[in-house]
């Protein structure tokens, strides 16, 4: 992954005191490589937020180490702050300002901002650049806060849902412009509900649940990872599948749960896939619609939290 940015071991964050303490993370590490997208997803209640507002510098660790851009987020937030994009989910602006005015303010407020007039094209914020924020919809509050939080220009960008809202047209414009980010060397953290969003832009998943991170990884690998995976074919109905299985690795099972469709459950590899239509040649079977099934991303999620991803 590179150079990190973020560096969290393990964290302990705690609301409360005494016996009423609540222990919102516990003991959580994570890592997150410079031009990399990192997906943080877990229930509600996991500790996401709370860990990514540690990592901005807005609550202190009650036990632990965080480093963002090699610095203290609480103790050098001052010199951090400029370096940071954050997307709140309240979107961040005054009730009564226009759109583009919000935007433009904050883009003043660095040294070498993205050009305005782009981002506003880019996130199709020109028709409602004169409307107060408290009369946007919640899309194109959505798009404004996106728009406010890579104004400047950050070396690291935190994204809370930044898809939450949008039409699909709005949502693929926003994975292009969190894939430009990328390209252009900064790293990108973000939580999201959607599964499809963070298997299209994450180099990196951290699933978090209990306060603690429970796996972490690149979505190929964790829908890869101990999953029992599937292989199907058609054929000629009454195939000898136990001679079929007896040709297969130890561990794999063979089944015809209709006439002329073959199930194989095991561990799929080239090997196996080699071994099907070796065994398949040999005994003068074309197998037709030959595919793999993986575990997605959902199943892996809900194997690891027993929960769905809803907000």
């Amino acid at each position: 992954m590179g150079e990190l940015v973020v560096e969290v071991e393990d964290l302990v964050v705690r609301y409360g005191r005494g016996s009423s303490a609540v222990t919102a993370v516990d003991g959580l590490s994570l890592t997150v490589g410079q031009a990399t997208v990192t997906a943080i997803l877990g229930p509600n209640g996991a500790g996401k937020t709370t860990t990514i507002e540690t990592c901005e510098g807005y609550r202190r660790p009650s036990g632990g180490r965080v480093r963002v851009l090699g610095l203290d987020p609480v103790r050098d937030r001052r010199q951090l702050v400029p370096r940071l994009g954050v997307m709140l989910q309240d979107g961040g602006a005054w009730s009564g300002v226009r759109a583009v005015e919000m935007l433009r303010h904050i883009a003043r407020l660095h040294a070498h901002p993205l050009d305005v007039d782009m981002l506003v094209r880019r996130l199709d914020l020109g028709s409602c650049g004169a409307t107060t924020y408290r009369r946007l919809s919640g899309g194109e509050r959505q798009r404004l806060a996106l728009a406010m939080a890579i104004v400047g220009r950050p070396e690291l960008v935190f994204l809370d849902e930044p898809t939450a809202g949008l039409d699909p047209l709005a949502r693929r414009t926003t994975w292009e412009l969190i894939e430009d980010l990328r390209t252009d060397g900064v790293a990108v953290v973000l939580t999201t509900h959607h599964m499809d969003e963070a298997e299209r832009l994450a180099d990196q998943v951290h699933v978090i649940d209990h306060g603690t991170v429970i796996a972490s990884g690149s979505p190929a690998e964790l829908t890869s990872r101990g999953a029992a995976n599937t292989l199907r074919f058609r054929g000629p109905a009454g195939l000898d599948v136990r001679s079929l299985r007896a040709a297969l690795p130890e561990g794999c099972e063979v089944r015809e749960p209709l006439p002329g469709s073959y199930v194989i459950q095991g561990t799929v590899d080239p090997h196996l896939l080699a071994t099907v239509t070796a065994w398949c040649a040999s005994n003068g079977v074309l197998p037709d619609d030959l595919a793999v099934e993986r575990h997605s991303l959902e199943d892996v999620f809900l194997e690891l939290t027993g929960r769905e991803l809803h907000r």
